[in-house]
């Protein structure tokens, strides 16, 4: 057995890498990373990306075991979409602070105080926060799935948004509407405030500034934005997908690039645009939960099969709908 995750040095991870991709195609597993995953992770995984991504991606491969290697709700929602497949995390303890800042219990309270909106939720919830949604939304397409609701149900449409406030302020600043917003963020997002982007943008005046709409800061961007303080064209709010397009679109620029996200995102940033020097707004920002997955986690997840997540059918009929329903607008 490999000791503690900080006794992986270096040296060890070549032979722990060849360890876990032997394992995987012994078990007939496809290894998903997240993009705020260990860089050593990230390059041991079949596919990198975000959250729903991966899930699409798993649902689509013609493989029995499903390794994930990012937070509980994201095994869920691979169970969700390929209720088929055995889906495994190599650390069950792996939480997310945003989902757990609304239970059902409390949607469930939310919705009866506003009889007839539409709810919609963040793809970061729990399998039974998306039962009682009827739309899920990724930080790329939020605006476009509310537009749909406000288009198809009609402009004065009462919606709970949740349970990310920065994104629903996001969202209703972009729409010029006004949403029921839940008070929740993801602590580390929340952690990027103002003054680092002061502080980063000051140090590298000439840099574009890529930012996650899930920020605490971004709210305040915007409105430096809508000020002329910041240069609209150096700006760019972005997902992480969104960010990976951009790295594939200005490689070869050669230009600096101050990215406003979880710092595990640097790493596949770096390895789309190496000749971009890409630096974190806050180096500080780093989920906790997304680093408990190590390679030895993995490699022993792979080799005893453990720490599976199975969504209940019924359940994960009903919080697949919300999800669809999001896919099938875009």
């Amino acid at each position: 057995m490999a000791g503690p995750a900080d006794a992986v040095t270096p040296e060890d991870i070549p032979a722990l890498q060849d360890e876990v991709r032997a394992l995987a195609a012994e078990r007939d597993a496809v290894i998903l990373a997240h993009n705020y995953q260990l860089p050593e992770v990230q390059d041991v995984a079949d596919f990198v990306g975000d959250s729903l991504g991966l899930s699409r991606q798993a649902a689509a491969v013609d493989k029995s075991v499903i390794a994930f290697c990012g937070v509980h709700f994201m095994a869920e929602t691979a169970s969700i979409l390929s209720p088929d497949k055995r889906v495994l995390i190599p650390d069950v303890d792996a939480g997310c602070s945003l989902a757990d800042s609304i239970t059902p219990e409390q949607l469930a309270a939310w919705q009866a105080k506003h009889p007839g909106a539409v709810t919609v939720m963040y793809v970061n919830t729990t399998a039974e926060v998306k039962a009682l949604t009827d739309y899920c939304v990724t930080s790329s397409n939020a605006v476009k799935v509310v537009e749909h609701i406000l288009r198809e149900h009609g402009p004065d449409t009462p919606i709970l948004f949740g349970p990310d406030m920065w994104l629903g302020s996001y969202v209703e600043q972009e729409l010029g509407t006004k949403l029921h917003v839940w008070d929740g963020e993801c602590h580390v997002h929340a952690g990027i405030r103002p003054a680092d982007i002061d502080e980063m943008r000051a140090a590298h005046p000439d840099a574009d500034f890529l930012i996650h709409p899930e920020c605490g800061c971004s709210t305040q961007v915007m409105e430096y934005v809508a000020a002329g303080d910041v240069a609209t064209e150096g700006v760019h709010m972005l997902s992480t997908g969104g960010m990976l397009d951009y790295a594939a679109e200005h490689k070869g620029e050669g230009r600096t690039v101050i990215m406003a996200t979880e710092t595990g995102m640097l790493h596949p940033l770096r390895m789309a645009a190496p000749d971009l020097d890409f630096v974190a707004a806050n180096e500080a920002a780093s989920c906790r939960y997304m680093k408990m997955i190590t390679l030895p986690k993995l490699r022993d997840c792979l080799r005893d099969l453990s720490g599976e997540v199975k969504v209940p059918v019924d359940l994960a009929q009903r919080a697949r709908l919300p999800i669809e329903r999001m896919v099938a607008i875009g």
